[in-house]
């Protein structure tokens, strides 16, 4: 072997690895073949994330972070310079250090971030000594907004004697703070008033009953909630709303009637049909909760009728068939009631239907004679003299006995 190929082997084997610190091409190893790589030293910006705090409010700027390049030797070397976003007026940057200052107060719901681009310039050469980069300066959130109910005042409807726990409605509160960051968006709700008939749960703000409740005894209640912020910690801000909850009814009470006993009475000279009087039964529901039905029961029936009417929801009595004072003076119904729909969750706790008893008087009338017989046949023999007795007719008084007629 002669001395220039001994030379070449050499330098062959002093070659630079061909691959990057911490890369490796496992097709090349495996394969055997090596690849040629430009091994360079990693230079760039030094900088932590920025953030500027919104509602602050000084008379000197407020430090917000530091920019810096790696090829800085020291302070004043380089200088740096800002530019995007509020670059010179919101934000100032000392060109010797690379420190960032905020100089207005800002409001992070108005304007979240800001993107900003920095450069570094070497102070000889005034050559760019990096390549401008863009970068982020995020608003951090203070709790300066209280929660408030944009859907507000709220009004609901549940039925009366609905049993604990049943839901009512939900209630839901914004906050115009950064729910991502600490707890200024982080609400819990309460009841400020509303109890012991409702309650609402904390995190989610629905409402629900607390306890059974009669519609007829109250039919609408008005619960405030309030929302706090700060999971409710001190230095928490709060905001209310109004929800307006109305009873609706449910069959739960039974008709009653008014009296124990109706007196009424008809002549017997009255017609089919006549309207003899009213009996009325009260119901404390409302709507068809009230509907009802009354009837006659007994032998009366055949005799006198009961109908409904559906406006006043009164009971009227009727004379079904012609009467005799003679025959019979007095009769005594009994008359019933009965809701016409019915809730079948209260069968058990009551009946639902009402009785009432109602006597109907029969008043003489004046009524004429009544012959004995409805024809008379009579015979007289020709030639009778004038004022011979032909026969005898009869009649009666139907009103009294023994009266002459």
């Amino acid at each position: 072997m002669n001395f220039y190929t001994l030379l070449s082997l050499m330098l062959m084997l002093v070659q630079p690895w061909p691959c990057s610190p911490g890369t490796h091409d496992s097709s090349a190893q495996n394969m055997g073949q090596p690849f040629t790589a430009v091994r360079r030293v990693k230079r760039g910006w030094v900088w932590e994330p920025l953030f500027a705090t919104e509602e602050q409010t000084s008379t000197v700027p407020v430090y917000v972070g530091q920019l810096k390049s790696d090829l800085a030797k020291q302070d004043g070397d380089l200088k740096y310079t800002l530019t995007g976003e509020g670059a010179g007026s919101i934000f100032i940057i000392d060109e010797n250090n690379g420190k960032i200052y905020v100089t207005q107060k800002l409001d992070r719901e108005k304007k979240a971030f800001y993107t900003l681009r920095a450069q570094a310039i070497n102070r000889i050469t005034q050559l760019p000594v990096e390549p401008e980069s863009e970068f982020v300066i995020k608003v951090r959130d203070v709790n300066d907004h209280e929660p408030q109910f944009l859907d507000g005042p709220y009004v609901a409807t549940v039925p009366e004697m609905s049993p604990e726990g049943t839901s009512v409605t939900q209630v839901t509160a914004t906050d115009g703070d950064d729910p991502s960051y600490g707890n200024s968006a982080r609400l819990l709700y309460s009841l400020v008033q509303g109890q012991p008939y409702f309650s609402v749960e904390p995190k989610t703000g629905v409402i629900r009953m607390a306890s059974q409740m009669d519609r007829e005894t109250k039919d609408q209640y008005l619960v405030i909630i309030q929302a706090k912020d700060m999971f409710g910690q001190a230095g928490a801000l709060s905001g209310t709303a109004t929800v307006t909850i109305n009873l609706s009814d449910v069959n739960d009470n039974p008709p009653k009637f008014q009296q124990r006993l109706y007196r009424m009475s008809v002549s017997e000279e009255a017609p089919v049909g006549t309207t003899l009087g009213k009996v009325f039964a009260e119901d404390s529901d409302i709507g068809e909760n009230a509907a009802m039905n009354y009837f006659i029961e007994g032998d009366s029936s055949d005799v006198f009728d009961i109908i409904t009417n559906n406006e006043t929801q009164e009971g009227i009595v009727l004379l079904k068939k012609r009467v005799d004072y003679e025959s019979k003076r007095i009769y005594s119904l009994q008359a019933k009631v009965v809701n016409r729909f019915i809730d079948d969750r209260f069968l058990n706790e009551e009946p639902f239907e009402d009785e009432t008893i109602v006597k109907i008087s029969v008043e003489d009338a004046d009524e004429p004679p009544v012959f004995t017989l409805e024809n008379y046949v009579m015979e007289i023999a020709e030639g009778a003299m004038s004022g011979s007795l032909v026969g005898i007719v009869t009649a009666r008084d139907p009103d009294k006995e023994d009266s002459p007629v």
